[in-house]
Parts: C-alpha cells; sequence; structure tokens
C-alpha cells in the first residue's frame, strides 16, 4: 500500500509539469506515465493505483484515467497480473541504455572556442520572446493569431494526408526529391499568380527564405563576392551573405524601395524585397521594378527577389513580381508560404534556371536531403482545395482593420511617431521622435505587458538614427487589443528614460 502511495505522490508532483504538452487531459496522463516509466521514477514491477484511486488523486475523471491505463497496457508499459492489477512492465526498459552520472567538463577539458572557426552568436539578429503569448498585448512580427487559422481545414487535409495512398507518397525517403504534390500547386497556382511560369525543374522546396539564402550563398558567394541588400534589410539575409562574403554592401532606399544606384551597379548579387520592403513594408512601383531590372541587365546584376507577403495587399490585385518582368534570367525568385499558412510550417521554395537548381538541390541534400514531406502534401490539399485562397482574403481584411486602428491609436496616443505608408503586409515600420532609443522602449514596454522590435537590426550599423526606429506586427494582437496596447505603448515612452 506504501508503494502505491508514493507511486500516486510521484504522478501528483509531475502531472502539472505536463500541462501544456498535449491536447487533451488523456494525453497529459499517458504522457506523465511512459516519462516517469522510461525515465527510472517509478520502478519495474510496481503496481499501479486503481484508475478510481489515481483519478481521484490527479482530480480527473476516472474514465479519462482508465482510457489513458488502458492505452499504455496496449502498447506494453503496463501489465495485468492476476489478483495485483496493473503493473509496470520491465521489459519496456530493455535495449535502453544504464544512465550513469553527468559529465562535467574540467579546467584540462576541450576548448572549443579555439576550435571554432566562426562565431555565430556574435551576428546581429532579430530576438522574439518565446513566450510571447503570454503578453497581453504582443506587437511582435512573424507570428499568428490562434483566432484566425482555419484550423478545421488544416486538420481535414491533414487527416486526408494520412489516408493509405497519400501515405505511401510522403512516407517514402524522398532522397532529394520534393513532394510532386506540392510542386504541382507551387507551379499551377502560387507561381501564376505572381505572374511567374517555371518547369518543374526550375522549383526548388526549402525550410523559409533563411535556408534559401543560405543555400544560394553557399552555392554562388566566396569571399570576393561583392553583394548588395537594403539598408534598412533583412538581418537574416544579411547575415547569410557574411558567411561567405567580405564585401556586402549597405544599399539605400527611399519611399519606394530600393534605389537603382551606382552602388548596386558594383554588385554581382543584390537582395531585394520588391512586395513589401523588409522592414519598412513599402511597395515598390511597376516604374521602379523596370529601372531595377534595366540596371541589373545593364551592368551584368543577378537579383534574389525575396517575394514575402506578397498576397498580403490591401489595395487589390498586388504589383506583378521582378521575376514575371524578366526576360533574362537574372531574377532568382523567394517564394514563401510561411507568412500565410503558419510561420512554424517552414514552407518556402526557390524558383531559378534549371542547372542552378540542381546545384542547390545537392547541396540541400547534404543538409536535411529533403524538407518534411508529410507538411507539404498537407499544404498542397490545403492549396488545391481553396483553403488558402480563402484564408488570404480573410488575412488581408482583418490585417486591413488591423493596420487602420494601429495607425488611428498611434495618431491619438503618440503623434510624434511616424507610420511609414503601406500597401499591405503585416507589419508596420515606425520611425520615433530624434534621440529615442528603441531598446530601452521596447524593455519598458515589455513590464507593461506590451511587446515591440527596436529596428536597429535592420541596419546594417548601429546609429543614434537607426535606434530611433522600430517594428510593429498586428498579425498576432487580436484588433480589439490594438488601442489599449499603443496607450500602454505610449504611457511607456512617456515616463522618460527611452
Amino acid at each position: 500500500m506504501r508503494k502505491k502511495q508514493e507511486i500516486t505522490g510521484i504522478w501528483v508532483k509531475l502531472f502539472p509539469q505536463f500541462s501544456g504538452s498535449s491536447a487533451t487531459l488523456q494525453g497529459r496522463v499517458k504522457e506523465m506515465m511512459v516519462h516517469s516509466i522510461l525515465m527510472g521514477l517509478v520502478p519495474a514491477g510496481a503496481k499501479v493505483p486503481t484508475s478510481r484511486a489515481l483519478a481521484s488523486a490527479l482530480g480527473l475523471s476516472r474514465n479519462t484515467v482508465s482510457l489513458a491505463l488502458q492505452v499504455l497496457v496496449d502498447k506494453g508499459f503496463l501489465i495485468a497480473v492476476a489478483r495485483s492489477g496493473l503493473v509496470v512492465n520491465g521489459d519496456i526498459l530493455q535495449g535502453q541504455a544504464v544512465q550513469s552520472a553527468p559529465q562535467t567538463a574540467t579546467a584540462t577539458g576541450m576548448q572549443w572556442d579555439k576550435r571554432l572557426v566562426s562565431h555565430l552568436d556574435s551576428q546581429r539578429n532579430i530576438i522574439k520572446p518565446a513566450n510571447w503569448q503570454d503578453y497581453p498585448y504582443p506587437f511582435i512580427y512573424g507570428q499568428f493569431d490562434a483566432s484566425l487559422v482555419p484550423l478545421r481545414d488544416w486538420r481535414a487535409c491533414a487527416h486526408q494526408a494520412l489516408f493509405v495512398p497519400a501515405v505511401k507518397k510522403w512516407a517514402q525517403d524522398h532522397i532529394n526529391r520534393d513532394s510532386e504534390a506540392l510542386l504541382d500547386q507551387i507551379q499551377h497556382r502560387l507561381l501564376p499568380a505572381r505572374g511567374i511560369m517555371a518547369r518543374r525543374d526550375e522549383i526548388l522546396v526549402t525550410a523559409g527564405a533563411q535556408m534559401a539564402c543560405y543555400l544560394l550563398a553557399n552555392v554562388l558567394l566566396d569571399r570576393k563576392t561583392v553583394v548588395g541588400i537594403e539598408d534598412p534589410g533583412y538581418p537574416d539575409a544579411r547575415n547569410n551573405f557574411l558567411l561567405r562574403s567580405d564585401h556586402v554592401k549597405a544599399l539605400p532606399i527611399d519611399a519606394d524601395g530600393l534605389i537603382a544606384s551606382r552602388t548596386m551597379g558594383q554588385c554581382a548579387y543584390v537582395y531585394v524585397t520588391p512586395s513589401h520592403q523588409c522592414p519598412t513594408t513599402v511597395t515598390m512601383p511597376l516604374a521602379r521594378r523596370q529601372e531595377i531590372l534595366a540596371l541589373a541587365q545593364k551592368r551584368d546584376v543577378v537579383l534574389f527577389e525575396d517575394d514575402h507577403e506578397s498576397e498580403l495587399n490591401f489595395s487589390g490585385r498586388p504589383l506583378p513580381a521582378l521575376k514575371s518582368l524578366d526576360t533574362d534570367g537574372r531574377v532568382i525568385y523567394l517564394g514563401s508560404l510561411s507568412k500565410t499558412l503558419a510561420h512554424g510550417l517552414r514552407i518556402g521554395y526557390i524558383v531559378a534556371p534549371a542547372e542552378l537548381v540542381h546545384e542547390l538541390r545537392a547541396l540541400r541534400r547534404l543538409m536535411i536531403r529533403h524538407t518534411p514531406a508529410n507538411n507539404a502534401h498537407t499544404a498542397s490539399l490545403f492549396i488545391a482545395q481553396g483553403h488558402h485562397d480563402a484564408f488570404i482574403r480573410k488575412l488581408n481584411m482583418t490585417y486591413r482593420e488591423r493596420r487602420e486602428l494601429l495607425t488611428s491609436a498611434f495618431s491619438k496616443y503618440l503623434p510624434q511617431f511616424h507610420i511609414m505608408p503601406s500597401l499591405g503586409g503585416s507589419g508596420a515600420w515606425i520611425k520615433g521622435p530624434d534621440g529615442l532609443n528603441a531598446q530601452t522602449l521596447a524593455e519598458k514596454c515589455a513590464t507593461r505587458g506590451v511587446l515591440i522590435e527596436p529596428g536597429d537590426v535592420f541596419f546594417k550599423k548601429s546609429s543614434a538614427a537607426s535606434q530611433s526606429h522600430l517594428r510593429l506586427g498586428y498579425a498576432a494582437i487580436p484588433g480589439n487589443l490594438i488601442d489599449a496596447g499603443v496607450q500602454e505603448l505610449a504611457h511607456a515612452y512617456k515616463s522618460g528614460g527611452a
């Protein structure tokens, strides 16, 4: 009886630790019990409390606990013994290594700092707290609002992806191939919507734009290659290029985006975000796009077009992609589903000449072979069945409304801050008063439950001018909280010290 009470006490203490790991109470009970058995917290042969006693101790229904116990019996973690009830199956631990005392480093141990050939932790990166959902006013870019995600539609597609014929397609090792179903949707649905026609051998699926930049940098750049990137611009792209080249140039932008400058003409490659410039969100007009392409042709510059958030447009149909205007194959196109479907899916793609895609595919194989095919198959169904287009329409209506609420709130509470006009996207680029330190302001805002992003990281070089910028996303914050969130931001600013 005492051992049963001890086991019950262990599980009572463990159960709260699994509060967010599973979607159901039954799942949490199973995870907790499996963990305790495999970690040796409950010994082999130990008697398990009755479902009634365990349910009472955990504060759950007996049915929930009974179902969890039955699953663990079916999986071999527990076995039924005559006149003893359920006991922990010792055979379940066979094949597991005997745990030893943890190893500790000594003064004469490995000195890894001397072995490192790079120090990537010193790069300037966008920083976002992992617990952003705990903040009441998350003006954070690149995240999501769970109330907007079409879970029912995605769940239906995920269920269809588990039918045997579908599993036979995606569960195999694809070696270096991509999901044919997703390629079909990219080729025939997503790219034509941007005015782009491409063959299958000109498309490569990536784990987001960051992976695309990494692949391109490693295949096309060396230490002497001159690469241009907008300033301010996307830090992850800049950092990827800095890994390979000692000549990453900051290119000026204005209210129309990237300027067709002399410096741009001196680059071998230029990274550009014409649909919604990162981070200012401005949309490059058609005349500027043509000017950029003309200079690229004249000076033999290859363009990396990151077309993120092109679908998020408030004023009707978006402008054609640079790639659609390209007549000599010098635009390499980077697309993504992350900003629309779900950021955690990490699904993007590259469109480039076949011979380049062939080399990129070979490099990707050395890294991850191919991106997860189950997610790719589910995403292909989501697009094919019209859910993606319907979701985009919903996002555009919602984001337009939130943008207006944000603009109105700043006009009311912080009129001295200037919001860059935008035709779409999910974030706002804001210039504060001269002398503002956005990092200090962000820290003060966080204590009030408000998350904002300092803009200094988007500039190649930090300066007093760059520190007065900030970016506010409105994808993750419900519209009815925007006004109150900006009011709290104004209180933080007016309290001084920023």
